[in-house]
């Protein structure tokens, strides 16, 4: 008869080793919050998420050491983890990324890899850092325009036409996404691409010039939050 296979046997759980590796943590999880306050780009819940990571990393160090002494822990906890829901979904990737550093970190330090994480998680951070840094940023920028403007006369014939004429002299692309008119008046919204941010101070100042009394409103497409 081969061997058997014994789902309840443990292997001896060291105290002191864990207590290591937590200490580990706590500074690996110091280290990845600074990180984020530093060198994160999100816009929404900084400081909730940098309190998120530290937690994340400790826990999943104390998971994979009571699990890796317990084939039937293991199996356990595959069921346990199944039901599990999150009801505040990740909204930005750059937060998904921080947590996956502080899954690894974590796993690495609860299966006894402390210098692989040692190594491995600081180099990861800098690395990530240095692209931060050299990062060159582009004066190209997307746009979106809203145009408000209401015409005495009541005619607005034509008015889009002059707008596009307009925009089409300062912006690399101009796209019409919206427009509304009525009561003598024009709404209309354009996604715009511009070269260089200069350009719109000269469109701002040719729109007053063309269309008295006119309504603008420049909306960044990159920084505004997710819903």
């Amino acid at each position: 008869m081969g061997p058997k296979l014994d789902l309840f046997t443990q292997n001896p759980l060291s105290l002191t080793s864990l207590i290591i590796n937590l200490g580990i943590g706590v500074f690996l999880s110091i280290l990845l919050r600074l990180h984020f306050k530093y060198f994160g780009s999100t816009l929404s819940n900084r400081e909730e998420f940098s309190h998120v990571c530290p937690f994340i990393l400790l826990t999943t160090i104390l998971i994979i050491t009571v699990v890796k002494s317990s084939l039937a822990l293991s199996l356990g906890l595959v069921g346990a983890l199944s039901i599990v829901r999150f009801r505040t979904p990740i909204k930005e990737p750059e937060e998904l990324a921080y947590l996956f550093i502080a899954i690894a970190m974590g796993l690495g330090l609860g299966a006894d890899q402390r210098m692989a994480t040692l190594v491995a998680g600081p180099l990861i951070l800098i690395a990530m850092a240095v692209f931060k840094w050299t990062k060159k940023e582009s004066k190209k920028k997307n746009l979106f325009l809203s145009l408000d403007w209401r015409e005495n006369s009541g005619k607005t014939e034509n008015f889009l036409t002059q707008f596009n004429q307009v925009i089409e002299k300062h912006v690399l692309v101009s796209d019409l996404r919206r427009m509304d008119v009525r009561d003598g008046g024009l709404e209309a919204t354009y996604f715009i691409d511009v070269e260089n941010p200069v350009n719109l101070s000269m469109l701002v100042e040719d729109l007053k010039k063309t269309f008295s009394g006119i309504g603008i409103t420049f909306i960044d497409q990159n920084q505004m939050p997710s819903i």
